[in-house]
Protein backbone atom coordinates (compact mmCIF):
# COMPACT_ATOMS: atom_id res chain seq x y z
CA UNK A 1 0.00 0.00 0.00
CA UNK A 2 1.23 3.34 -0.92
CA UNK A 3 2.01 5.49 2.25
CA UNK A 4 1.46 9.01 1.55
CA UNK A 5 4.97 10.83 2.92
CA UNK A 6 4.10 14.35 1.99
CA UNK A 7 3.07 16.92 5.36
CA UNK A 8 2.08 20.33 5.30
CA UNK A 9 5.00 22.25 5.83
CA UNK A 10 3.10 26.11 5.99
CA UNK A 11 -0.35 27.70 5.30
CA UNK A 12 -1.17 29.88 2.27
CA UNK A 13 -4.01 32.49 2.98
CA UNK A 14 -6.20 33.48 -0.06
CA UNK A 15 -9.28 36.13 0.34
CA UNK A 16 -11.65 36.94 -1.96
CA UNK A 17 -15.20 38.29 -2.09
CA UNK A 18 -14.69 38.81 1.53
CA UNK A 19 -14.00 34.95 2.65
CA UNK A 20 -10.63 34.00 3.39
CA UNK A 21 -9.45 30.18 3.29
CA UNK A 22 -6.53 28.92 5.03
CA UNK A 23 -4.78 26.46 2.81
CA UNK A 24 -1.74 23.73 3.55
CA UNK A 25 1.64 24.11 1.63
CA UNK A 26 3.18 21.00 0.99
CA UNK A 27 7.19 20.33 -0.01
CA UNK A 28 7.87 17.25 -2.09
CA UNK A 29 11.49 15.70 -1.97
CA UNK A 30 12.66 17.44 -5.04
CA UNK A 31 10.57 20.68 -6.84
CA UNK A 32 8.55 23.37 -6.20
CA UNK A 33 6.15 23.52 -3.04
CA UNK A 34 2.09 22.89 -3.91
CA UNK A 35 -0.71 24.79 -2.66
CA UNK A 36 -3.68 22.50 -1.49
CA UNK A 37 -6.80 24.20 -3.00
CA UNK A 38 -9.33 21.21 -2.00
CA UNK A 39 -10.91 22.49 0.43
CA UNK A 40 -11.25 26.16 -1.44
CA UNK A 41 -14.69 25.73 -2.85
CA UNK A 42 -15.58 25.09 0.69
CA UNK A 43 -14.16 27.95 2.02
CA UNK A 44 -14.78 30.39 -0.02
CA UNK A 45 -17.42 29.18 -3.18
CA UNK A 46 -14.45 29.94 -5.75
CA UNK A 47 -12.67 27.46 -8.00
CA UNK A 48 -9.35 27.90 -9.47
CA UNK A 49 -8.76 27.86 -13.49
CA UNK A 50 -5.40 25.92 -15.12
CA UNK A 51 -6.12 25.57 -18.40
CA UNK A 52 -4.16 22.29 -19.44
CA UNK A 53 -3.52 21.75 -15.61
CA UNK A 54 0.03 23.11 -15.96
CA UNK A 55 0.29 24.91 -12.83
CA UNK A 56 -1.90 22.14 -10.75
CA UNK A 57 -0.38 18.75 -9.20
CA UNK A 58 -2.73 16.11 -9.69
CA UNK A 59 -1.66 13.62 -7.16
CA UNK A 60 1.19 12.32 -5.14
CA UNK A 61 3.52 10.39 -6.78
CA UNK A 62 6.95 8.27 -5.66
CA UNK A 63 8.07 7.23 -9.52
CA UNK A 64 9.38 10.00 -11.53
CA UNK A 65 10.74 13.24 -10.84
CA UNK A 66 11.59 16.03 -13.81
CA UNK A 67 13.09 19.06 -12.69
CA UNK A 68 12.62 20.86 -16.35
CA UNK A 69 15.13 24.02 -15.89
CA UNK A 70 18.22 21.41 -14.38
CA UNK A 71 17.57 19.09 -17.70
CA UNK A 72 17.48 16.08 -14.73
CA UNK A 73 15.48 13.01 -14.95
CA UNK A 74 15.08 10.97 -12.23
CA UNK A 75 13.14 7.47 -12.33
CA UNK A 76 12.59 6.36 -8.44
CA UNK A 77 15.97 8.34 -7.71
CA UNK A 78 18.21 6.99 -10.38
CA UNK A 79 19.04 9.64 -13.30
CA UNK A 80 17.82 8.13 -16.11
CA UNK A 81 21.42 8.65 -18.09
CA UNK A 82 22.69 6.06 -15.38
CA UNK A 83 20.19 3.69 -16.49
CA UNK A 84 20.55 4.01 -19.82
CA UNK A 85 24.48 2.82 -19.45
CA UNK A 86 24.02 0.29 -16.83
CA UNK A 87 20.56 -1.26 -16.55
CA UNK A 88 18.60 -2.69 -18.83
CA UNK A 89 14.51 -2.32 -19.88
CA UNK A 90 13.33 -5.26 -17.67
CA UNK A 91 15.20 -4.07 -14.45
CA UNK A 92 14.03 -0.33 -15.39
CA UNK A 93 10.21 -1.79 -15.70
CA UNK A 94 10.71 -3.67 -12.12
CA UNK A 95 12.35 -0.48 -10.68
CA UNK A 96 9.45 1.44 -11.45
CA UNK A 97 6.94 -1.21 -10.18
CA UNK A 98 8.42 -2.07 -7.16
CA UNK A 99 10.21 1.18 -6.12
CA UNK A 100 13.62 -0.42 -5.85
CA UNK A 101 16.81 -2.41 -8.45
CA UNK A 102 16.23 -5.60 -7.84
CA UNK A 103 18.50 -8.51 -6.34
CA UNK A 104 19.80 -10.81 -8.90
CA UNK A 105 17.22 -13.33 -7.62
CA UNK A 106 14.72 -10.79 -7.81
CA UNK A 107 15.31 -9.56 -11.70
CA UNK A 108 15.66 -13.12 -13.22
CA UNK A 109 12.12 -14.40 -11.58
CA UNK A 110 10.52 -10.88 -12.54
CA UNK A 111 12.17 -11.64 -16.19
CA UNK A 112 10.89 -15.65 -15.85
CA UNK A 113 7.41 -14.24 -15.64
CA UNK A 114 7.33 -11.68 -18.15
CA UNK A 115 9.02 -14.35 -20.97
CA UNK A 116 6.21 -16.74 -19.76
CA UNK A 117 3.56 -14.33 -20.46
CA UNK A 118 4.11 -12.97 -24.03
CA UNK A 119 1.76 -15.49 -25.39
CA UNK A 120 -1.22 -14.18 -27.11
CA UNK A 121 -5.16 -16.25 -26.31
CA UNK A 122 -4.67 -18.32 -29.27
CA UNK A 123 -7.99 -16.41 -30.72
CA UNK A 124 -6.51 -12.94 -30.50
CA UNK A 125 -5.42 -12.86 -33.52
CA UNK A 126 -8.74 -13.13 -35.22
CA UNK A 127 -8.70 -9.45 -34.71
CA UNK A 128 -6.56 -7.98 -36.84
CA UNK A 129 -8.58 -9.93 -39.29
CA UNK A 130 -11.10 -7.37 -38.93
CA UNK A 131 -8.98 -4.65 -39.45
CA UNK A 132 -8.14 -3.19 -43.07
CA UNK A 133 -4.81 -3.70 -44.08
CA UNK A 134 -3.98 -0.41 -44.86
CA UNK A 135 -5.25 0.42 -41.02
CA UNK A 136 -2.75 2.64 -39.17
CA UNK A 137 -0.67 0.34 -36.15
CA UNK A 138 -1.42 2.52 -33.94
CA UNK A 139 -5.78 2.16 -34.63
CA UNK A 140 -4.89 -1.11 -34.01
CA UNK A 141 -3.43 -0.79 -30.69
CA UNK A 142 -5.96 1.31 -29.19
CA UNK A 143 -8.46 -1.59 -30.05
CA UNK A 144 -6.68 -4.78 -29.37
CA UNK A 145 -5.10 -3.72 -25.73
CA UNK A 146 -8.93 -2.57 -25.10
CA UNK A 147 -9.96 -6.22 -25.46
CA UNK A 148 -7.26 -8.03 -23.62
CA UNK A 149 -9.93 -7.63 -20.94
CA UNK A 150 -12.23 -10.00 -23.11
CA UNK A 151 -9.72 -12.99 -22.46
CA UNK A 152 -8.22 -12.54 -19.14
CA UNK A 153 -10.83 -12.55 -16.60
CA UNK A 154 -8.62 -13.50 -13.86
CA UNK A 155 -6.76 -10.79 -13.89
CA UNK A 156 -9.62 -7.80 -13.75
CA UNK A 157 -10.20 -7.54 -10.02
CA UNK A 158 -8.18 -4.03 -9.11
CA UNK A 159 -9.03 -4.53 -5.45
CA UNK A 160 -6.66 -7.64 -5.13
CA UNK A 161 -3.31 -7.07 -5.17
CA UNK A 162 -2.21 -10.28 -6.71
CA UNK A 163 -4.91 -9.86 -9.73
CA UNK A 164 -3.14 -6.06 -10.44
CA UNK A 165 0.25 -7.51 -10.88
CA UNK A 166 -0.55 -10.64 -13.24
CA UNK A 167 -1.87 -7.76 -15.07
CA UNK A 168 0.61 -5.93 -15.15
CA UNK A 169 3.17 -8.28 -15.96
CA UNK A 170 0.62 -9.78 -18.78
CA UNK A 171 0.44 -6.12 -20.48
CA UNK A 172 4.52 -5.59 -20.07
CA UNK A 173 4.66 -8.89 -21.90
CA UNK A 174 1.80 -9.09 -24.31
CA UNK A 175 2.52 -5.59 -25.56
CA UNK A 176 5.80 -6.46 -27.78
CA UNK A 177 3.42 -9.39 -29.09
CA UNK A 178 0.98 -6.93 -29.62
CA UNK A 179 2.95 -4.14 -31.41
CA UNK A 180 4.90 -6.79 -33.60
CA UNK A 181 1.52 -8.50 -34.70
CA UNK A 182 0.84 -4.75 -35.53
CA UNK A 183 3.20 -4.24 -37.85
CA UNK A 184 3.36 -7.42 -39.54
CA UNK A 185 -0.26 -7.26 -40.33
CA UNK A 186 0.73 -3.50 -41.72
CA UNK A 187 3.19 -5.02 -44.14
CA UNK A 188 0.98 -8.10 -45.39
CA UNK A 189 3.71 -10.87 -43.74
CA UNK A 190 2.91 -13.53 -41.72
CA UNK A 191 2.90 -13.01 -37.71
CA UNK A 192 6.20 -14.24 -35.76
CA UNK A 193 5.70 -16.02 -32.29
CA UNK A 194 7.93 -15.15 -29.32
CA UNK A 195 10.32 -17.45 -28.64
CA UNK A 196 11.49 -17.70 -24.42
CA UNK A 197 14.99 -18.20 -25.40
CA UNK A 198 15.26 -13.99 -26.03
CA UNK A 199 14.97 -11.55 -24.38
CA UNK A 200 12.54 -8.73 -24.25
CA UNK A 201 14.02 -6.48 -27.16
CA UNK A 202 15.39 -9.61 -28.77
CA UNK A 203 12.28 -11.08 -29.19
CA UNK A 204 10.50 -8.16 -30.34
CA UNK A 205 12.58 -7.27 -33.18
CA UNK A 206 12.59 -11.01 -33.89
CA UNK A 207 8.52 -10.71 -34.05
CA UNK A 208 8.73 -7.53 -36.37
CA UNK A 209 11.44 -8.61 -39.02
CA UNK A 210 11.71 -12.29 -39.36
CA UNK A 211 10.88 -14.07 -42.03
CA UNK A 212 9.87 -17.96 -42.60
CA UNK A 213 11.70 -17.81 -45.92
CA UNK A 214 15.27 -17.26 -43.82
CA UNK A 215 16.35 -17.33 -40.45
CA UNK A 216 16.97 -14.65 -38.53
CA UNK A 217 19.96 -13.32 -36.43
CA UNK A 218 19.17 -10.23 -34.67
CA UNK A 219 22.11 -7.55 -34.35
CA UNK A 220 23.49 -7.38 -30.79
CA UNK A 221 23.46 -3.33 -31.32
CA UNK A 222 20.59 -3.22 -32.26
CA UNK A 223 18.82 -4.93 -29.70
CA UNK A 224 20.29 -2.83 -27.15
CA UNK A 225 19.53 0.71 -29.07
CA UNK A 226 15.89 -0.99 -29.17
CA UNK A 227 16.18 -1.72 -25.55
CA UNK A 228 17.65 1.66 -24.30
CA UNK A 229 14.76 3.46 -26.56
CA UNK A 230 12.84 1.62 -24.17
CA UNK A 231 14.36 2.72 -21.18
CA UNK A 232 14.60 6.35 -22.47
CA UNK A 233 10.96 6.73 -22.97
CA UNK A 234 9.48 4.33 -20.20
CA UNK A 235 7.71 7.04 -17.83
CA UNK A 236 7.85 10.74 -17.95
CA UNK A 237 5.70 11.88 -15.40
CA UNK A 238 2.09 13.30 -15.06
CA UNK A 239 2.30 14.01 -19.12
CA UNK A 240 -0.40 13.93 -21.19
CA UNK A 241 -1.13 9.98 -21.70
CA UNK A 242 -0.20 9.42 -18.30
CA UNK A 243 -3.05 11.96 -16.45
CA UNK A 244 -5.62 9.53 -19.21
CA UNK A 245 -4.62 6.14 -17.57
CA UNK A 246 -4.62 7.54 -14.03
CA UNK A 247 -8.20 9.63 -15.20
CA UNK A 248 -9.54 6.26 -16.47
CA UNK A 249 -8.51 4.27 -13.40
CA UNK A 250 -9.93 7.05 -10.78
CA UNK A 251 -13.47 4.95 -12.43
CA UNK A 252 -12.53 1.83 -11.25
CA UNK A 253 -11.75 0.81 -14.74
CA UNK A 254 -10.06 -2.48 -15.50
CA UNK A 255 -6.17 -2.03 -16.25
CA UNK A 256 -6.38 -3.01 -19.91
CA UNK A 257 -8.89 -0.20 -20.80
CA UNK A 258 -6.49 2.15 -18.41
CA UNK A 259 -3.61 1.18 -20.86
CA UNK A 260 -5.59 1.60 -24.05
CA UNK A 261 -7.04 5.06 -23.15
CA UNK A 262 -3.53 5.91 -22.84
CA UNK A 263 -2.62 4.51 -26.04
CA UNK A 264 -5.33 6.77 -27.65
CA UNK A 265 -4.22 10.08 -26.02
CA UNK A 266 -0.15 8.93 -27.02
CA UNK A 267 -1.72 8.86 -30.41
CA UNK A 268 -2.02 12.70 -30.41
CA UNK A 269 0.42 14.37 -32.79
CA UNK A 270 1.40 17.16 -29.79
CA UNK A 271 2.08 13.96 -27.86
CA UNK A 272 3.46 10.55 -28.93
CA UNK A 273 3.82 12.13 -32.77
CA UNK A 274 6.84 14.27 -32.41
CA UNK A 275 9.29 12.13 -33.12
CA UNK A 276 7.34 11.14 -37.16
CA UNK A 277 7.16 14.91 -37.12
CA UNK A 278 10.75 15.62 -36.56
CA UNK A 279 11.77 13.34 -39.12
CA UNK A 280 9.58 15.26 -42.02
CA UNK A 281 11.07 17.84 -40.85
CA UNK A 282 14.76 16.65 -41.31
CA UNK A 283 13.14 15.01 -44.70
CA UNK A 284 12.12 18.14 -46.26
CA UNK A 285 15.29 20.20 -45.07
CA UNK A 286 16.97 17.38 -47.37
CA UNK A 287 20.44 18.93 -47.07
CA UNK A 288 22.92 21.15 -45.24
CA UNK A 289 22.67 23.80 -47.72
CA UNK A 290 18.89 24.49 -46.81
CA UNK A 291 18.76 24.58 -43.44
CA UNK A 292 20.04 28.68 -43.34
CA UNK A 293 16.88 29.49 -45.39
CA UNK A 294 15.18 27.01 -43.04
CA UNK A 295 15.90 28.73 -39.58
CA UNK A 296 15.30 32.01 -41.46
CA UNK A 297 11.72 31.24 -41.79
CA UNK A 298 11.09 29.20 -38.92
CA UNK A 299 12.23 32.78 -37.53
CA UNK A 300 9.54 34.61 -39.50
CA UNK A 301 6.80 35.48 -37.20
CA UNK A 302 3.91 35.42 -40.09
CA UNK A 303 5.47 31.72 -40.97
CA UNK A 304 3.90 28.45 -40.54
CA UNK A 305 7.53 26.71 -40.61
CA UNK A 306 8.49 25.20 -37.15
CA UNK A 307 11.26 23.84 -35.90
CA UNK A 308 10.52 20.22 -34.65
CA UNK A 309 12.28 18.22 -32.07
CA UNK A 310 13.43 21.04 -30.28
CA UNK A 311 11.88 22.52 -26.98
CA UNK A 312 9.78 20.56 -24.62
CA UNK A 313 7.10 21.69 -22.68
CA UNK A 314 8.53 20.47 -19.22
CA UNK A 315 12.10 20.81 -20.32
CA UNK A 316 13.80 24.28 -20.37
CA UNK A 317 16.87 23.09 -20.70
CA UNK A 318 18.50 20.10 -22.73
CA UNK A 319 16.61 17.05 -22.41
CA UNK A 320 18.74 14.28 -20.45
CA UNK A 321 17.50 11.80 -23.18
CA UNK A 322 18.54 13.55 -25.90
CA UNK A 323 21.92 13.05 -25.01
CA UNK A 324 21.60 9.26 -24.89
CA UNK A 325 19.96 9.14 -27.84
CA UNK A 326 22.38 11.06 -29.76
CA UNK A 327 24.79 8.95 -28.79
CA UNK A 328 22.93 5.76 -29.68
CA UNK A 329 21.63 7.26 -33.16
CA UNK A 330 25.42 7.45 -34.43
CA UNK A 331 26.28 3.58 -32.18
CA UNK A 332 23.00 2.43 -35.03
CA UNK A 333 23.67 4.57 -38.20
CA UNK A 334 27.56 2.90 -37.71
CA UNK A 335 25.97 -0.99 -37.56
CA UNK A 336 23.72 -0.70 -40.79
CA UNK A 337 26.32 1.51 -42.55
CA UNK A 338 24.61 5.29 -42.86
CA UNK A 339 27.10 7.25 -41.36
CA UNK A 340 26.72 9.13 -44.51
CA UNK A 341 23.07 9.35 -44.01
CA UNK A 342 21.87 13.26 -44.95
CA UNK A 343 19.22 13.52 -42.42
CA UNK A 344 21.73 12.92 -39.79
CA UNK A 345 24.41 16.09 -41.38
CA UNK A 346 21.55 18.06 -41.62
CA UNK A 347 20.30 17.21 -37.73
CA UNK A 348 23.86 17.23 -36.50
CA UNK A 349 24.25 20.64 -37.95
CA UNK A 350 20.98 22.01 -37.16
CA UNK A 351 21.72 21.38 -33.24
CA UNK A 352 24.49 23.15 -33.51
CA UNK A 353 22.53 26.31 -34.88
CA UNK A 354 19.87 26.16 -32.73
CA UNK A 355 22.27 25.46 -29.48
CA UNK A 356 24.33 28.92 -30.33
CA UNK A 357 21.60 31.07 -32.48
CA UNK A 358 20.46 33.81 -29.99
CA UNK A 359 17.25 33.52 -31.12
CA UNK A 360 16.98 29.73 -29.92
CA UNK A 361 19.11 29.77 -27.21
CA UNK A 362 16.91 32.56 -25.61
CA UNK A 363 13.64 30.75 -25.92
CA UNK A 364 15.46 27.65 -24.55
CA UNK A 365 14.56 25.34 -27.80
CA UNK A 366 17.02 22.76 -26.77
CA UNK A 367 16.97 19.63 -28.52
CA UNK A 368 14.41 16.71 -26.92
CA UNK A 369 14.52 13.27 -27.10
CA UNK A 370 12.20 13.46 -30.69
CA UNK A 371 15.06 14.91 -32.46
CA UNK A 372 17.43 11.71 -32.71
CA UNK A 373 15.02 8.82 -32.27
CA UNK A 374 13.39 9.01 -35.99
CA UNK A 375 16.54 8.87 -37.51
CA UNK A 376 17.10 5.46 -34.93
CA UNK A 377 13.95 4.01 -35.83
CA UNK A 378 14.34 4.76 -39.28
CA UNK A 379 17.92 3.61 -39.50
CA UNK A 380 16.56 -0.11 -37.85
CA UNK A 381 13.85 -0.48 -40.48
CA UNK A 382 10.88 1.03 -38.97
CA UNK A 383 8.57 3.05 -40.90
CA UNK A 384 6.99 6.51 -39.58
CA UNK A 385 3.55 4.61 -38.62
CA UNK A 386 5.13 2.58 -36.12
CA UNK A 387 7.12 5.31 -34.20
CA UNK A 388 4.58 6.13 -32.17
CA UNK A 389 3.33 2.23 -31.51
CA UNK A 390 7.01 1.52 -30.33
CA UNK A 391 6.95 4.67 -27.70
CA UNK A 392 3.31 3.62 -26.54
CA UNK A 393 5.25 -0.01 -26.09
CA UNK A 394 7.74 1.34 -23.80
CA UNK A 395 5.62 3.87 -21.52
CA UNK A 396 3.37 0.94 -20.51
CA UNK A 397 5.76 0.22 -17.59
CA UNK A 398 5.28 3.68 -16.74
CA UNK A 399 1.30 3.73 -17.21
CA UNK A 400 0.90 0.94 -15.13
CA UNK A 401 3.13 2.29 -12.63
CA UNK A 402 1.41 5.31 -12.37
CA UNK A 403 -2.28 3.41 -12.41
CA UNK A 404 -1.07 1.12 -9.51
CA UNK A 405 -0.23 3.92 -7.26
CA UNK A 406 -2.99 5.68 -8.24
CA UNK A 407 -5.33 2.71 -7.01
CA UNK A 408 -2.61 2.67 -4.00
CA UNK A 409 -3.11 5.96 -3.01
CA UNK A 410 -5.68 6.16 -0.11
CA UNK A 411 -6.34 9.76 -1.23
CA UNK A 412 -7.44 8.59 -4.30
CA UNK A 413 -10.64 9.44 -5.48
CA UNK A 414 -12.79 9.42 -9.20
CA UNK A 415 -11.86 12.63 -11.54
CA UNK A 416 -14.32 15.53 -11.63
CA UNK A 417 -12.13 18.56 -13.23
CA UNK A 418 -14.16 21.94 -12.79
CA UNK A 419 -15.08 24.39 -15.37
CA UNK A 420 -16.15 28.45 -15.59
CA UNK A 421 -19.07 28.29 -17.35
CA UNK A 422 -19.76 31.40 -20.32
CA UNK A 423 -22.64 29.57 -21.94
CA UNK A 424 -26.19 31.14 -22.13
CA UNK A 425 -27.93 31.83 -18.67
CA UNK A 426 -31.32 30.35 -17.37
CA UNK A 427 -33.63 30.71 -19.98
CA UNK A 428 -37.16 28.97 -20.80
CA UNK A 429 -38.17 27.06 -23.59
CA UNK A 430 -39.28 28.88 -26.82
CA UNK A 431 -41.83 26.95 -28.11
CA UNK A 432 -41.66 25.96 -32.31
CA UNK A 433 -44.11 28.71 -33.81
CA UNK A 434 -42.61 30.93 -31.60
CA UNK A 435 -38.68 30.66 -32.10
CA UNK A 436 -37.52 33.40 -35.00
Amino acid sequence: MMQNKVKPNGTATLTIGGKTAQLPVFSGTHGPDVIDVATLYKQTGTFTLDPGFTSTASCESQITFIDGDAGILLHRGYPIEQLAEKSSFLEVCYLLLYGELPTEAQLSTFTHNITRHTMLHGQFDRFFEGYRRDAHPMAIMVGTVGALSAFYHDSLDINDPRQREISSHRLIAKMPTIAGRAFKYSVGQPFVTPRNEFDYATNFLRMCFAVPAEDYVTNPVLARAMDVFFMLHADHEQNASTSTVRLAGSSGANPFACIASGIACLWGPSHGGANEAALKMLQEIGTVDNIPDFVSRVKQKDSNVRLMGFGHRVYKNYDPRAKVMQKLCHQVLAEVGQTDDPMLKVAIELEKIALNDPYFVDRKLYPNVDFYSGITLRAMGFPTSMFTVLFALARTVGWIAQWEEMIEDPTQRIGRPRQIYTGAAQRDYVPMPARR
